[in-house]
């Protein structure tokens, strides 16, 4: 189960994506949304979203 800021991280991601159609970054997550935290802690739940099958992150 996700607590309340990965799923709003996963949300932005999700929105973000959809709009833009484009990888988005922790940085662009952490400095456009309303989240009180820094893009590194947004990029370490963006990797645990990863690693529990939400996220997919391609490696080129």
């Amino acid at each position: 189960m996700l607590d309340d800021r990965k799923t709003a991280i996963l949300r932005a991601v999700v929105e973000e994506y959809i709009a833009t159609a484009q990888p988005v970054g922790s940085a662009h997550i952490a400095g456009n949304r309303d989240f009180a935290v820094s893009s590194a802690t947004v990029r370490n739940d963006m990797a645990a979203l990863e690693r529990e099958g939400y996220l997919m992150h391609p490696h080129t």
